[in-house]
């Protein structure tokens, strides 16, 4: 039997068998041992995802780690009992942004977890050329992380980066948490964090913040990280960087939402305002050879632990934190 979190339609989530599959030429099946949620997941529970981006119903589950059970033909470098994780977008190789990398943006989308099944489930199908090798000494619970890792680094790949930096990251969820821990590798001068919940302040500082705050300053920064989501934050991380800076938006913020700034702040203050959306499949790699260096142990992040039938208190969690709230991840099958 294959248990699947579904999301039948919005407003309609549960557990359900799922038929059996096996793996076609070129494809992997693989068991995830665990699956991280975020707030995207929240926002394809409850259909606030533009219905081009996604696929009803469908198995939740873009964020995962776990081990090989089957290959197809055609495929080599892979074996039965591999760990892994498998980039969730699936480029198509040929069209113009594919040639020059831009993965991310492929003129076809596809992605696990949003437009076919996901890892929230016993088993997987996936392109065997979208999977990544795991090195022994690698948790796989840190390695589910590697999805919202690699956003939050191929936006910061965008922006000419060099010690020395003040940085400020408005936000205080997993994707601003993975801010403070990828760019403390570049040995900034600080990371300011500026969130909304106190109870994230210890957690910001272990993972290498400066400061924490729940008010904005009227600073003057090197860079402003916008991880929260909102057009507010959005508008706030422009105020508070000084002429000539830069401000990366991470955050989504909902599809019906409208950014209002004055129309010539942009220009006067000579800022380059970067939007970045998913991941690369350079910057997946990169996480993953971070991850098996050592360089990169994100399972501090990780503050609940659930398995795959309490979904419910998961995604309870997940909307209402019930106090210091990093990575909200089910244990599918462990390991």
């Amino acid at each position: 039997m294959t248990r699947g979190l579904v999301v039948e339609r919005p407003g309609e989530l549960g557990l359900q068998t799922l038929p059996e599959r096996a793996p076609g030429p070129g494809e992997a099946l693989v068991r995830p041992a665990y699956c991280g949620l975020c707030g995207t997941d929240l926002e394809l529970y409850a259909g606030e995802v533009d219905p081009a981006f996604v696929r009803y119903p469908l198995v939740l589950g873009h964020e995962w780690s776990g081990v090989v059970e089957a290959v197809g033909e055609h495929v080599s470098g892979l074996q039965v009992g591999t760990r892994c994780v498998a980039e969730g977008i699936i480029p198509c190789g040929t069209c113009a942004p594919c040639h020059v990398g831009a993965t991310n943006v492929c003129e076809t989308y596809d992605e696990i977890g949003f437009t076919r099944p996901g890892g929230a489930a016993d088993h997987v199908l996936v392109p065997a050329r979208l999977v990544h090798r795991l090195d022994d000494g690698v948790a796989l619970r840190d390695a589910a992380l590697t999805e919202p890792t690699s956003v939050v680094l191929t936006g910061l790949e965008k922006l000419p980066l060099r010690p020395g930096l003040r940085v400020a990251v408005v936000g205080d969820g997993t994707i601003a948490l993975l801010a403070i821990l990828l760019v403390s590798l570049w040995s900034p001068a600080a990371i300011d964090v500026f969130g909304q919940r106190e109870d994230q302040e210890a957690l910001s500082l272990e993972l290498g913040a400066t400061s924490f705050s729940t008010a904005m300053p009227d600073g003057r920064y090197d860079l402003a990280i916008e991880a929260a989501g909102s057009v507010d934050a959005l508008a706030a991380a422009v105020r508070i960087v000084r002429r000539g800076a830069q401000v990366l938006t991470l955050g989504l913020p909902p599809t019906s939402s409208t950014l209002r700034l004055p129309g010539d702040l942009l220009v006067n203050n000579d800022i380059a305002l970067i939007g970045s959306f998913g991941y690369t499949s350079a910057a997946w790699a990169r996480v993953v050879t971070l991850l098996n260096t050592g360089r990169l142990q994100p399972g501090a992040l990780i503050t609940h632990i659930l398995p795959l039938d309490r979904y419910a208190a998961a995604f309870d969690e997940l909307g209402a934190p019930s106090g210091p709230r990093g990575k909200v991840m089910l244990e599918v099958s462990g390991g």
